[in-house]
């Protein structure tokens, strides 16, 4: 499956990333089918320099964005609609492990027997 995904490149400290095309089975900073542009995270705010017509091409073609790929072609304004990333399992443990909006309403009433304004002891 082809992938659009950042390959890492500058200085130790310094990283500068190129957006490519790629094969998943290739290497992180490997061989490429295609450069579609360049991603530069020091500069406030972080630029990205994208040949558009190109990544909506491979796109078209298939080709699935990276996680940090789909961020910065949707900042590019490539990419339309929600983000495709998926909850992790500490977000689901997260999910079911609050009540439903039932039980927090009944948790919300107070109960007048445990309410301690008005008495005197």
């Amino acid at each position: 499956m082809l992938r659009i995904r950042l390959r890492r490149v500058g200085k130790k400290g310094q990283a500068y990333y190129r957006v490519v095309v790629a094969d998943q089975r290739f290497p992180r900073d490997g061989r490429f089918l295609e450069s579609l542009g360049a991603y530069n995270p020091h500069m406030d705010p972080p630029t990205a320099d994208l040949n558009e017509e190109r990544a909506r091409e491979w796109l078209s073609k298939g080709a699935q964005p990276s996680e940090a790929a789909e961020k910065i072609l949707r900042q590019a304004g490539i990419l339309q609609g929600s983000p495709t990333t998926k909850a992790t399992p500490a977000e689901k443990v997260g999910a079911e492990a609050s009540p439903p909006p039932e039980a927090q309403e009944e948790s919300q009433q107070e109960d007048p027997a445990l309410t301690t304004e008005g008495t005197e002891s």
